[in-house]
């Protein structure tokens, strides 16, 4: 049963939750009819607002639906048993632990953004970077430490601006790294040329800068047209580019049918003008992988370039 929002309190509108956790509108009213839950209440106007403790579990029910749990299965759970689930679920998956960079450092980067000391954080993210270099740095603290922020941002842990702060910080060290890396030249022959953005639902820009930074790592020359871009501009942008591979990121934050349903919609676009490369930690590119893309981790980029540039090698006569 809803109830009117009478004491000041912390609440969000329906829309503020839809672009905070990424589900639905219409999944938000489902849910409150099949399952009870979440239980919004009514401001003066009989809108539907949400406390801060229901977005909070909202945000762990999305992250463990995009790591393959039915809604059905875990949304009577308590906020406190779905923050431990996601805790296990990232263990198996892999997604926040890191063979190199312990725990307790990773924390510490954490800890920094906890209590916004965002000039040190800066500092600290470039001194790694710099004996690290730029591909261990990507994957070995980039990668664990973001996937960490998540976690920490959907039990709300971290918040929305503190998540924002260390977005900006981590993007002002990589925008450096990656411009002080040499670019590939047009006189480079055995370069891909690659064009990197996301699609108009994706407006995460993390995935997509790391495999950047990556893709010039190994010697390609990339162009980025940054986050949500319409699918006539990549097209458009692919061919006056002469782009041999079209790489897109997709976060757990876009819909999966959406990001299969653009894909497909994009491979037909192109007509086979260049390649098609995805990555990210969105489902569709889990569940069922598009034959006509090729979907990499972020540790995977150094070798599909170098198969790139075997299938694309001047053949000379013996």
């Amino acid at each position: 049963m809803t109830t009117i929002a009478s004491t000041p309190t912390v609440s969000s509108s329906i829309s503020d939750v839809e672009r905070d956790t990424g589900v639905a509108k219409e999944t938000l009213r489902v849910w409150e009819r099949r399952y009870d839950f979440p239980q919004p209440l009514r401001d003066p106007h009989g809108e539907r607002v949400y406390p801060s403790e229901q977005v909070r579990k909202l945000r762990l029910i999305k992250r463990l639906i995009d790591l393959g749990f039915r809604p059905g299965k875990i949304i009577q759970f308590s906020s406190d048993e779905l923050q431990a689930l996601t805790g296990q679920a990232t263990d198996i998956t892999g997604g926040a632990g890191s063979a190199i960079v312990p725990p307790l450092q990773l924390q510490g980067y954490l800890d920094l953004c906890k209590t916004h000391q965002m000039e040190t954080l800066r500092r600290k993210l470039s001194q790694a970077l710099l004996m690290m270099g730029l591909k261990s740095f990507v994957i070995d603290l980039v990668a664990p430490l973001t996937a960490l922020v998540g976690d920490a941002w959907a039990s709300c842990q971290l918040a929305t601006f503190e998540e924002h702060l260390y977005t900006e910080s981590l993007t002002v060290v990589m925008r450096s790294a990656i411009f002080a890396m040499p670019q590939a030249s047009a006189s480079n022959l055995g370069a891909p040329r690659i064009l990197l953005t996301t699609l108009p639902q994706e407006r995460h820009g993390l995935g997509l800068l790391m495999a950047e930074a990556m893709c010039v790592a190994e010697g390609a020359h990339c162009i980025s047209l940054g986050v949500q871009t319409p699918l006539p501009d990549i097209v458009e942008a692919a061919r006056v580019q002469a782009v041999d591979i079209v790489a897109l990121s997709f976060s757990v934050a876009v819909n999966p049918r959406q990001a299969q349903d653009g894909l497909a919609e994009l491979h037909t676009r192109l007509g086979g003008a260049a390649e098609l490369w995805a990555g990210g930690g969105n489902a569709a590119l889990k569940r069922r992988r598009p034959s006509f893309v090729r979907v990499l981790a972020l540790a995977d980029i150094g070798n599909a370039i170098a198969e790139w540039r075997a299938r694309n090698a001047p053949q000379h006569a013996g």
